[in-house]
């Protein structure tokens, strides 16, 4: 190991959901292929040894957590379900042992409902963050002093890092690789694992989506995922009921019912949430990004966002735009 390596320590505990240990491990191991001892990789848990994931899968030889001595890179916290994440954060300890480490490690971050442990620590006072959009709510009942992005995929804020759902962990794997050491070598990496270096968009682009999606028959289900894909087609009530097969009437009564919105109003939606994926991933102008959204001109995207979310696109942008927004392509 290069003296160069940086310490990662993955924190699990029984009832850990697997993916949000392997999918991050996987990652920072491939970085290693390509950067031979860049990252030092450690599995720990309250009491070490062998641990039961959510899926009845094991993890074995963890490594307790009063054994992790000295200075570390990276700490990173997976998430489970509410029972588990009780007895880590007051049976177990982990939440007192991240404070007691955090003033000593680089950066501390938690992957899907992790985040609840570091707020249970004291270590999202004052920052933002995000976790599983289903549990973004009870977040910030909980830890009123943050401030909860439900849609976004990752968040850094300065030292503390919070990452959605479960494979959203290894989006925020990949920037931290990028970070470390180079966006070349993250975007090698995420195109090994047939992955996004930039997912596009939010959580909202899943959680809306998948939501109506499972309220719905097979015929609707697949039309929303259709609309999704294709935000700039004719999604004209005529042109949505002929693809679904049913009369103009039909569609719209049974539209409405199953999904919980009128389609008019779930179009607008969707192609607002599409216009502010793209205002947040490219540098496109916003002629191209209203084209592109299916809001026809640059006057109606500036009134609907102005209407829906109290901001210009640009003021938009600004605040929200990732790395990539601010290269032209």
């Amino acid at each position: 190991m290069l003296k160069s390596s940086r310490r990662i320590v993955l924190v699990a505990f029984d009832g850990v959901e697997a993916l949000d240990i392997t999918g991050p491990a996987g990652v920072f191991a491939r970085a290693n292929e390509r950067v031979a001892g860049a990252y030092e990789v450690v599995l720990a848990s309250p009491d070490g040894g062998l641990l039961r994931t959510q899926a009845g899968l094991h993890l074995g030889n963890a490594t307790p957590l009063s054994q992790i001595e000295g200075r570390l890179d990276t700490v990173l916290v997976a998430g489970g379900d509410e029972a588990s994440l009780r007895r880590a954060i007051f049976d177990d300890g982990v939440a007192a042992w991240l404070s007691e480490k955090a003033p000593s490690t680089r950066r501390i971050g938690s992957i899907c409902t992790g985040a609840f442990i570091l707020g249970a620590a004291g270590l999202l006072n004052g920052r933002r963050a995000t976790t599983h959009w289903a549990s973004a709510a009870l977040l910030q009942t909980y830890f009123t002093q943050t401030r909860v992005d439900a849609d976004a995929i990752y968040v850094i804020d300065g030292a503390v890092c919070t990452s959605a759902g479960v494979t959203a962990g290894l989006d925020l794997a990949l920037a931290l690789v990028a970070d470390d050491l180079g966006k070349p070598i993250a975007a090698s990496i995420a195109k090994d694992l047939v992955l996004f270096l930039h997912r596009p968009g939010g959580q909202a682009q899943f959680s809306a989506t998948l939501a109506a999606q499972a309220r719905t028959s097979d015929r609707l289900s697949e039309l929303l995922a259709w609309m999704t894909d294709h935000p700039d087609g004719d999604l004209s009530v005529p042109a949505l009921a002929s693809r679904a097969a049913m009369s103009e009437r039909t569609f719209a009564r049974r539209f409405t019912r199953e999904v919980g919105r009128t389609p008019l109003q779930f179009v607008l939606e969707l192609r607002l949430d599409h216009a502010k994926r793209l205002l947040e991933t490219t540098a496109w102008s916003l002629e191209r990004i209203a084209a592109r959204s299916g809001l026809g001109s640059v006057d109606t995207l500036h009134r609907l966002f102005r209407r829906h979310l109290g901001v210009t696109p640009s003021a938009f942008r600004d605040r929200f735009a990732s790395a990539a927004s601010k290269t032209p392509d």
